[in-house]
Protein backbone atom coordinates (compact mmCIF):
# COMPACT_ATOMS: atom_id res chain seq x y z
CA UNK A 1 0.00 0.00 0.00
CA UNK A 2 1.25 3.50 -0.81
CA UNK A 3 2.36 5.61 2.15
CA UNK A 4 0.23 8.54 1.03
CA UNK A 5 -2.85 6.27 1.05
CA UNK A 6 -1.92 4.86 4.46
CA UNK A 7 -1.81 8.41 5.85
CA UNK A 8 -5.11 9.35 4.21
CA UNK A 9 -6.90 6.24 5.51
CA UNK A 10 -5.57 6.38 9.08
CA UNK A 11 -7.93 7.42 11.86
CA UNK A 12 -5.09 8.14 14.29
CA UNK A 13 -1.45 9.30 14.18
CA UNK A 14 0.95 6.77 12.67
CA UNK A 15 4.37 5.79 13.89
CA UNK A 16 7.13 4.74 11.53
CA UNK A 17 10.81 4.01 11.85
CA UNK A 18 14.06 4.40 9.97
CA UNK A 19 16.86 1.85 10.16
CA UNK A 20 20.33 1.54 8.67
CA UNK A 21 22.02 -1.53 7.12
CA UNK A 22 25.04 -2.99 8.92
CA UNK A 23 28.52 -2.06 7.77
CA UNK A 24 30.02 -4.25 5.07
CA UNK A 25 30.87 -7.60 6.62
CA UNK A 26 29.10 -6.65 9.85
CA UNK A 27 26.75 -8.71 11.98
CA UNK A 28 23.15 -8.60 10.72
CA UNK A 29 21.72 -10.05 13.93
CA UNK A 30 21.77 -6.70 15.72
CA UNK A 31 19.62 -5.10 13.05
CA UNK A 32 17.37 -8.15 12.85
CA UNK A 33 16.74 -7.94 16.59
CA UNK A 34 15.89 -4.26 16.24
CA UNK A 35 13.43 -5.04 13.45
CA UNK A 36 11.81 -7.74 15.58
CA UNK A 37 11.29 -5.18 18.34
CA UNK A 38 9.90 -2.32 16.26
CA UNK A 39 7.42 -4.43 14.27
CA UNK A 40 5.65 -5.07 17.59
CA UNK A 41 4.45 -1.47 17.37
CA UNK A 42 2.75 -2.19 14.05
CA UNK A 43 4.40 0.50 11.94
CA UNK A 44 2.72 0.80 8.54
CA UNK A 45 6.11 1.44 6.97
CA UNK A 46 9.82 1.30 7.77
CA UNK A 47 12.48 3.35 5.98
CA UNK A 48 15.81 1.76 5.08
CA UNK A 49 18.68 4.14 4.47
CA UNK A 50 21.03 3.86 1.53
CA UNK A 51 24.61 5.08 1.26
CA UNK A 52 26.64 5.95 -1.77
CA UNK A 53 30.24 4.87 -2.08
CA UNK A 54 32.95 6.76 -0.23
CA UNK A 55 36.53 7.53 -1.07
CA UNK A 56 38.92 5.79 1.32
CA UNK A 57 42.70 5.69 1.34
CA UNK A 58 44.57 2.54 2.32
CA UNK A 59 48.27 2.08 2.88
CA UNK A 60 49.70 -0.74 0.77
CA UNK A 61 53.27 -2.01 0.14
CA UNK A 62 53.16 0.05 -3.05
CA UNK A 63 52.03 3.21 -1.31
CA UNK A 64 48.72 4.90 -0.56
CA UNK A 65 45.87 3.56 -2.67
CA UNK A 66 42.57 5.31 -3.22
CA UNK A 67 39.49 3.08 -3.26
CA UNK A 68 35.78 3.59 -3.81
CA UNK A 69 33.80 1.46 -1.39
CA UNK A 70 30.14 1.25 -0.39
CA UNK A 71 30.37 0.74 3.36
CA UNK A 72 26.72 -0.19 3.98
CA UNK A 73 25.28 -2.31 1.17
CA UNK A 74 22.13 -4.34 1.71
CA UNK A 75 19.27 -1.87 1.37
CA UNK A 76 17.45 -3.95 -1.25
CA UNK A 77 17.75 -7.21 0.70
CA UNK A 78 16.51 -5.62 3.92
CA UNK A 79 13.56 -4.11 2.05
CA UNK A 80 12.61 -7.53 0.70
CA UNK A 81 12.85 -9.03 4.21
CA UNK A 82 10.68 -6.36 5.83
CA UNK A 83 8.04 -6.39 3.13
CA UNK A 84 7.75 -10.13 2.64
CA UNK A 85 8.50 -11.58 6.09
CA UNK A 86 6.98 -8.91 8.32
CA UNK A 87 4.32 -7.62 5.91
CA UNK A 88 5.33 -4.01 6.57
CA UNK A 89 5.75 -1.54 3.71
CA UNK A 90 9.45 -1.00 3.07
CA UNK A 91 10.61 2.47 2.02
CA UNK A 92 14.13 2.37 0.55
CA UNK A 93 16.10 5.58 0.27
CA UNK A 94 17.25 6.29 -3.28
CA UNK A 95 20.13 8.71 -3.76
CA UNK A 96 21.35 11.01 -6.47
CA UNK A 97 24.99 10.88 -5.44
CA UNK A 98 27.07 7.94 -6.59
CA UNK A 99 24.55 6.51 -9.06
CA UNK A 100 23.91 7.02 -12.75
CA UNK A 101 20.34 7.47 -13.93
CA UNK A 102 20.65 4.06 -15.58
CA UNK A 103 21.65 2.42 -12.28
CA UNK A 104 18.77 4.21 -10.58
CA UNK A 105 16.32 2.89 -13.16
CA UNK A 106 17.63 -0.66 -12.71
CA UNK A 107 17.17 -0.38 -8.94
CA UNK A 108 13.64 0.96 -9.39
CA UNK A 109 12.81 -1.95 -11.68
CA UNK A 110 14.07 -4.43 -9.06
CA UNK A 111 11.93 -2.73 -6.41
CA UNK A 112 8.94 -2.89 -8.72
CA UNK A 113 9.43 -6.63 -9.23
CA UNK A 114 9.47 -7.09 -5.44
CA UNK A 115 6.22 -5.18 -5.05
CA UNK A 116 7.95 -2.35 -3.19
CA UNK A 117 6.06 0.77 -4.21
CA UNK A 118 7.30 3.37 -1.73
CA UNK A 119 10.48 5.41 -2.02
CA UNK A 120 12.23 8.27 -0.26
CA UNK A 121 14.09 10.31 -2.87
CA UNK A 122 17.04 12.28 -1.52
CA UNK A 123 20.18 13.93 -2.80
CA UNK A 124 22.45 12.09 -0.38
CA UNK A 125 25.60 13.16 1.43
CA UNK A 126 28.80 14.00 -0.36
CA UNK A 127 31.30 11.38 0.82
CA UNK A 128 33.99 12.32 -1.68
CA UNK A 129 32.80 9.79 -4.23
CA UNK A 130 34.16 10.68 -7.65
CA UNK A 131 32.16 8.49 -9.95
CA UNK A 132 33.26 8.28 -13.55
CA UNK A 133 30.11 8.59 -15.60
CA UNK A 134 30.44 6.52 -18.79
CA UNK A 135 29.97 8.36 -22.06
CA UNK A 136 26.31 8.76 -22.90
CA UNK A 137 25.17 8.37 -19.29
CA UNK A 138 24.09 10.96 -16.76
CA UNK A 139 23.43 11.27 -13.05
CA UNK A 140 20.74 13.06 -11.08
CA UNK A 141 22.23 16.09 -9.36
CA UNK A 142 19.42 17.14 -7.04
CA UNK A 143 16.50 15.37 -5.39
CA UNK A 144 14.07 17.09 -7.75
CA UNK A 145 15.84 15.45 -10.69
CA UNK A 146 15.42 12.07 -9.03
CA UNK A 147 11.74 12.76 -8.29
CA UNK A 148 11.21 13.62 -11.96
CA UNK A 149 12.85 10.37 -13.08
CA UNK A 150 10.69 8.28 -10.74
CA UNK A 151 7.57 10.16 -11.77
CA UNK A 152 8.43 9.55 -15.42
CA UNK A 153 8.51 5.81 -14.72
CA UNK A 154 5.10 6.17 -13.09
CA UNK A 155 3.96 7.48 -16.48
CA UNK A 156 5.63 4.60 -18.33
CA UNK A 157 8.52 6.80 -19.54
CA UNK A 158 11.87 5.02 -19.27
CA UNK A 159 15.36 6.18 -20.22
CA UNK A 160 15.35 3.99 -23.31
CA UNK A 161 12.82 5.87 -25.40
CA UNK A 162 12.47 3.05 -27.91
CA UNK A 163 10.80 0.76 -25.37
CA UNK A 164 7.42 -0.33 -26.63
CA UNK A 165 4.49 -0.94 -24.28
CA UNK A 166 6.57 0.04 -21.22
CA UNK A 167 4.54 -0.57 -18.07
CA UNK A 168 4.05 2.38 -15.69
CA UNK A 169 5.29 1.91 -12.15
CA UNK A 170 3.23 2.92 -9.12
CA UNK A 171 5.80 4.45 -6.80
CA UNK A 172 4.75 6.70 -3.95
CA UNK A 173 7.52 9.27 -3.52
CA UNK A 174 8.55 10.79 -0.23
CA UNK A 175 11.08 13.60 0.12
CA UNK A 176 12.95 15.23 2.97
CA UNK A 177 12.09 18.53 4.64
CA UNK A 178 14.35 20.62 6.85
CA UNK A 179 12.81 22.70 9.67
CA UNK A 180 16.26 24.24 10.22
CA UNK A 181 16.93 24.37 6.43
CA UNK A 182 19.19 22.15 4.35
CA UNK A 183 22.82 23.03 4.92
CA UNK A 184 23.29 24.00 1.26
CA UNK A 185 20.34 26.41 1.18
CA UNK A 186 21.08 30.10 1.85
CA UNK A 187 17.91 30.51 3.90
CA UNK A 188 14.83 28.58 5.03
CA UNK A 189 12.40 30.42 2.75
CA UNK A 190 14.34 29.39 -0.35
CA UNK A 191 14.71 25.86 1.01
CA UNK A 192 10.91 25.60 1.31
CA UNK A 193 10.67 26.81 -2.28
CA UNK A 194 12.93 23.93 -3.33
CA UNK A 195 10.70 21.53 -1.39
CA UNK A 196 7.63 22.82 -3.20
CA UNK A 197 9.39 22.19 -6.49
CA UNK A 198 9.88 18.54 -5.45
CA UNK A 199 6.18 18.21 -4.62
CA UNK A 200 5.20 19.85 -7.91
CA UNK A 201 7.51 17.40 -9.70
CA UNK A 202 5.56 14.42 -8.34
CA UNK A 203 6.51 13.83 -4.69
CA UNK A 204 3.64 12.80 -2.39
CA UNK A 205 4.73 13.52 1.18
CA UNK A 206 7.50 15.03 3.30
CA UNK A 207 9.46 13.58 6.24
CA UNK A 208 11.44 16.11 8.23
CA UNK A 209 15.00 16.01 9.44
CA UNK A 210 15.28 15.40 13.18
CA UNK A 211 14.68 18.38 15.46
CA UNK A 212 14.62 18.94 19.22
CA UNK A 213 12.51 22.08 19.43
CA UNK A 214 8.90 21.61 18.28
CA UNK A 215 8.60 25.33 17.62
CA UNK A 216 10.91 24.83 14.65
CA UNK A 217 8.62 22.15 13.21
CA UNK A 218 5.44 24.20 13.55
CA UNK A 219 7.07 27.32 12.14
CA UNK A 220 8.32 25.22 9.25
CA UNK A 221 4.86 23.72 8.78
CA UNK A 222 3.37 27.22 8.51
CA UNK A 223 5.94 28.19 5.89
CA UNK A 224 5.17 25.02 3.96
CA UNK A 225 1.44 25.76 3.98
CA UNK A 226 2.03 29.41 3.04
CA UNK A 227 4.11 28.21 0.08
CA UNK A 228 1.10 26.27 -1.23
CA UNK A 229 2.31 22.80 -0.26
CA UNK A 230 -0.61 20.56 0.71
CA UNK A 231 1.36 17.32 1.13
CA UNK A 232 1.53 15.69 4.59
CA UNK A 233 4.60 16.70 6.62
CA UNK A 234 5.65 13.92 9.01
CA UNK A 235 7.92 15.09 11.86
CA UNK A 236 11.11 13.10 12.34
CA UNK A 237 12.57 12.52 15.81
CA UNK A 238 15.72 10.88 17.17
CA UNK A 239 16.12 10.09 20.86
CA UNK A 240 19.41 11.31 22.28
CA UNK A 241 21.02 8.27 23.89
CA UNK A 242 24.71 9.14 24.13
CA UNK A 243 26.53 12.13 25.55
CA UNK A 244 28.50 12.36 22.30
CA UNK A 245 25.26 13.04 20.38
CA UNK A 246 25.31 16.62 21.69
CA UNK A 247 28.32 17.28 19.47
CA UNK A 248 28.06 14.74 16.67
CA UNK A 249 24.42 15.25 15.64
CA UNK A 250 24.72 19.01 15.03
CA UNK A 251 27.93 18.41 13.08
CA UNK A 252 26.50 15.60 10.95
CA UNK A 253 22.95 16.86 10.41
CA UNK A 254 23.29 20.65 10.76
CA UNK A 255 20.75 20.92 13.55
CA UNK A 256 20.57 22.77 16.86
CA UNK A 257 20.16 21.10 20.24
CA UNK A 258 18.40 23.37 22.77
CA UNK A 259 20.61 24.76 25.51
CA UNK A 260 18.48 23.19 28.24
CA UNK A 261 18.75 19.68 26.77
CA UNK A 262 22.43 19.94 25.87
CA UNK A 263 23.33 21.28 29.30
CA UNK A 264 21.41 18.57 31.14
CA UNK A 265 23.06 15.81 29.11
CA UNK A 266 26.59 17.21 29.38
CA UNK A 267 26.27 17.49 33.16
CA UNK A 268 24.72 14.04 33.61
CA UNK A 269 26.45 10.78 34.39
CA UNK A 270 26.68 8.54 31.28
CA UNK A 271 24.18 6.04 32.70
CA UNK A 272 21.52 8.79 32.98
CA UNK A 273 21.84 10.21 29.46
CA UNK A 274 19.36 7.83 27.82
CA UNK A 275 16.68 8.58 30.42
CA UNK A 276 17.13 12.31 29.81
CA UNK A 277 16.86 11.80 26.06
CA UNK A 278 13.72 9.68 26.41
CA UNK A 279 12.08 12.23 28.73
CA UNK A 280 12.77 15.03 26.25
CA UNK A 281 11.43 12.97 23.34
CA UNK A 282 8.31 12.13 25.37
CA UNK A 283 7.54 15.83 25.81
CA UNK A 284 8.06 16.40 22.10
CA UNK A 285 5.78 13.50 21.15
CA UNK A 286 2.99 14.54 23.53
CA UNK A 287 3.04 18.07 22.13
CA UNK A 288 3.10 16.88 18.51
CA UNK A 289 0.21 14.46 19.08
CA UNK A 290 -1.83 17.10 20.89
CA UNK A 291 -1.43 19.39 17.88
CA UNK A 292 -2.61 16.81 15.37
CA UNK A 293 0.43 15.67 13.41
CA UNK A 294 -0.29 12.89 10.86
CA UNK A 295 2.36 10.66 12.37
CA UNK A 296 5.84 10.56 13.87
CA UNK A 297 8.90 9.09 12.19
CA UNK A 298 11.59 7.77 14.56
CA UNK A 299 15.23 7.54 13.52
CA UNK A 300 16.45 4.48 15.42
CA UNK A 301 19.24 3.17 13.14
CA UNK A 302 19.95 -0.20 14.83
CA UNK A 303 19.08 0.55 18.45
CA UNK A 304 15.53 -0.26 19.58
CA UNK A 305 16.09 0.22 23.34
CA UNK A 306 15.36 3.99 23.39
CA UNK A 307 12.13 3.59 21.44
CA UNK A 308 10.98 0.78 23.73
CA UNK A 309 11.54 3.03 26.76
CA UNK A 310 9.66 5.86 25.06
CA UNK A 311 6.69 3.69 24.11
CA UNK A 312 6.33 2.46 27.67
CA UNK A 313 6.43 6.02 28.97
CA UNK A 314 3.67 7.54 26.84
CA UNK A 315 0.04 6.86 27.65
CA UNK A 316 -1.01 7.01 23.99
CA UNK A 317 1.27 4.14 23.07
CA UNK A 318 0.64 2.17 26.26
CA UNK A 319 -3.05 2.05 25.42
CA UNK A 320 -2.48 1.40 21.73
CA UNK A 321 -0.05 -1.49 22.18
CA UNK A 322 -1.13 -2.75 25.63
CA UNK A 323 2.27 -1.97 27.09
CA UNK A 324 3.22 -2.13 30.73
CA UNK A 325 5.84 0.20 32.14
Amino acid sequence: MRVIDIIADSKEPLISFEIIPPKRGGDFNGLLNAIEEIVKYKPPFIDITSHSAEVVYEETPKGIKKKHIRKRPGTLGICALIQNKYKVEAVPHILCRGFTREETEDFLIELNYLGINNILAIQGDDKGFEKVIPEGRTANRYAIDLVKQINDMNKGIYLEEELLDAKPSKFCIGVSGYPEKHYTAPNLKLDVKYTKAKIDAGADYIVTQMFYDNTQYFEYLKMVKDAGINAPVIPGLKILSLKSHVNTLPKSFYIDIPEELAGEILEAKPEHVLEIGVNWAAKQVEDLLDKGVPGIHFYIMQNSKPIKMLMQKLKFFQEKFFLTA
